[in-house]
């Protein structure tokens, strides 16, 4: 593979090298891109000696070959490490100032980075809401440890270990390519029901675990539609960035019926990750309700049940189509959870249903998730806990087992 590792600056630079020594040890073509920073802890013959590669740093280098571009078009892998503060805040806002910032905006490869720094700058909140930015685009974050730091400091912040980075980069790309061919329809967010022009029935999905399996399957090769209802803030961005990613916006449970059920028809798989109202008002009123319609302090709304989009995808699915659906449950106890789950996946038809636990500060509006992954026989083939990107990756795994198994 055509590995390119970024190194930015600081004392974790040294544990780098060994990174780019197991690379190449492996047989990859191993391309360097240090920071000028990186270059005063490990200098510039050390990266081209280890990776038998020239090595640059500015843009305004080998220019004939575009090489501020080049690079990251032919990168099969993009490893950063260490990964600074500085710059998980310069990747989050997407700025390329220099040659490693600029191969990370021209790739469509999977990135890998390993943060490093004191714990006092990782747990800052602007650390911590930047990284959360990255793993939603689909960047795939390894570590930081709990352990020793210069200066005689000790806690979270210290860099992987070359071996475990090496590892679980590698192991992204194996994904990588596993449902290149594949159709995939993706819905997420919440649905609104009006009530009036100013109101409505909604819930508090922020869709964003619906958009990391939407990323997540293009990451793997996919080509993905997302009909995304109600998303919170910024929950779409990393969506629209990737090239494999077509995004449509509905809004009322009736609107995602009609998207989803004309997508269907050409997809290999149908993830329902959406939040729909099981209720819309039975007549939406024309004008605002105001208050002095209701003099008595009451008002009675009518409701009516929408329809069950994810029985009806069931039913008029063709030939090997897999159907995933989604359960948020706030049931304490996990055999109480699971067996709620089981009727369900029974009662819809699902191939794989995603029991998702939430509450009031848990699955809805963290950035964290537990899934239990329930097959066609009810059986538990994977129970994920963790970033909703590392959750997708999870049921991504699930489906290509189902689809290998069938």
């Amino acid at each position: 593979m055509f590995i390119v590792v970024g190194v930015t600056g600081g004392i974790a630079a040294y544990k780098s090298v060994q990174i780019v020594r197991l690379l190449v040890l492996a047989g990859h073509d191993v391309h360097v891109i240090p920071t000028d920073d990186a270059l005063r802890f490990v200098g510039l013959t050390t990266w081209e000696a280890i990776s038998r590669n020239p090595v640059t740093t500015s843009v305004h280098d080998d220019v004939p070959t575009v090489r501020h571009v080049a690079l990251g078009q032919s990168a099969d892998l993009v490893i950063v490490a260490p990964a600074t503060a500085d710059f998980l805040a310069k990747q989050a806002a997407g700025l390329a100032g220099d040659l490693l910032g600029t191969t990370l905006l021209a790739t469509t490869a999977p990135v890998v980075v390993a943060p490093a720094m004191h714990t006092e700058m990782w747990n800052h909140p602007a650390t911590q809401h930047n990284t959360g930015v990255l793993r939603e685009r689909g960047v795939h974050v390894v570590g930081p440890a709990d352990g020793a730091l210069t200066g005689g400091d000790s806690g979270p912040g210290r860099m992987s270990e070359p071996e475990q980075i090496v590892a679980a980069a590698l192991a992204v790309v194996d994904a990588a390519g596993d449902l290149a061919g594949m159709r995939v329809v993706v819905t997420a967010g919440g649905t609104r029901e009006p009530i009036d022009p100013v109101r409505y029935l909604g819930n508090r999905s922020s869709g964003r675990q619906g958009v990391a399996v939407a990323v997540s399957a293009a990451q793997r090769g996919a080509e993905v539609d997302l009909i995304a209802a109600h998303t919170e803030g910024d929950a779409l961005e990393g969506a629209r960035a990737h090239p494999r990613v077509r995004v449509s916006q509905v809004s009322s449970a009736e609107d995602l019926q009609a998207a989803v059920s004309a997508a269907a028809e050409a997809a290999d798989v149908v993830v329902m990750a959406a939040a729909v109202a099981d209720y819309r008002v039975d007549a939406v009123s024309e004008h605002k309700l105001t208050k002095d319609t209701s003099p008595d302090g009451t008002r009675t709304l009518t409701l009516v049940e929408n329809p069950d989009i994810l029985a009806g995808l069931v039913a008029s699915r063709r030939g090997g189509q897999t159907i995933v659906g989604f359960a948020a449950e706030t049931e304490p106890d996990r055999a109480t959870l699971l067996e709620r789950g089981r009727a369900k996946r029974r009662r819809k038809g699902v191939d794989l249903l995603a029991v998702n636990t939430v509450g009031w500060t848990r699955g809805f509006e963290t950035a964290e998730n537990t899934l239990y992954l329930l097959n066609a026989a009810d059986d538990v083939v994977a129970e994920a806990s963790g970033t909703k990107h590392s959750v997708a990756d999870a049921l991504w795994d699930a489906v290509v087992a189902a689809r290998s198994a069938r």
